[in-house]
């Protein structure tokens, strides 16, 4: 647990009572937050060292992707807005945390800043009026693609094989929760390569919210603990500029979201 520069192990803390390990924390996550609502200030003796943080999910079970879930991304990208979500996959052997370098793996290397939901108890046949029980917090992704990998073959591209590099999905730098972040609906989201600005978007440019994607999802899978859902992208992508810009060895991406934070990661040559 973070307060402000401090931290407190929750596994020690609690006497081994509640898990250490995130994933299995999540599966029981109304034993955690009650447990942390109880916890004074004082407890927190430990010096927060950024360099130490990771994902707050490392492990999740699934990785689900939005695209076109923003409008001003799909008018930069001259497609039309979708009518049902567009979701696809990353593998989660692609997340990463803050800090990360990630390898440039082709010409085509994109930038992709994201509100990122972190599932919590999950389950199957949620109601969008109950969605909000279903998650844990929030945290700050990049979808990083490749796009030549992404759009091979033209006429049948491989969303989840382009953006599953290992490192092409850094979370962090910490999961926060909805006292926290107030409206996920009402957040704005940054990012930076090099120091230059973007983009630049809010999130109420959602073209499907948040509650409903957790129905729309959990009507065919069902939601598993520590599951993240990446809610899509605003414009300022590099494939849709004129000229198209992407990265290359070098560079840094710094990501930020209100109420969350921001991470850096930075790109390096591939062996």
């Amino acid at each position: 647990m973070v307060r402000g520069t401090s931290t407190l192990d929750v596994g020690k803390a609690s006497g081994g009572q509640l898990p250490a390990d995130p994933t299995e924390a999540y599966a029981r996550w109304a034993d955690v937050t009650k447990w942390a609502s109880a916890q004074r200030d004082e407890a927190f003796t430990s010096t927060l060292d950024p360099d130490e943080l990771y994902a707050p999910s490392p492990a999740p079970p699934q990785v689900f992707v939005l695209g076109l879930n923003y409008r001003s991304h799909a008018e930069e990208l001259g497609w039309g807005v979708p009518d049902v979500p567009m979701v696809f996959t990353k593998f989660p052997s692609s997340v990463t945390g803050p800090g990360a370098e990630v390898e440039i793996t082709g010409p085509k290397v994109d930038w992709e800043v994201e509100l990122v939901v972190v599932i919590g108890k999950g389950g199957h046949h949620i109601a969008a009026a109950d969605a909000w029980d279903a998650v844990a917090g929030f945290t700050v992704g990049q979808d990083v693609s490749d796009r030549d990998v992404q759009i091979r073959p033209q006429d049948n591209p491989q969303h989840g094989l382009g953006k599953s590099f290992k490192g092409f999905s850094p979370i962090g730098p910490v999961l926060a929760t909805m006292d926290e972040v107030g409206d996920p609906h009402d957040l704005g989201l940054r990012c930076w390569v090099n120091g230059e600005l973007v983009q630049d978007g809010r999130t109420d440019d959602f073209v499907f919210p948040i509650p409903f994607l957790i129905e729309y999802l959990s009507n065919v899978v069902t939601l598993l603990p520590g599951d993240l859902i990446f809610t899509g992208t605003p414009s300022g992508v590099g494939i849709g500029r004129k000229p198209p810009r992407f990265l290359s060895p070098g560079d840094e991406v710094r990501s930020e979201i209100d109420g969350i934070g921001e991470m850096v990661t930075k790109f390096v040559p591939r062996p």
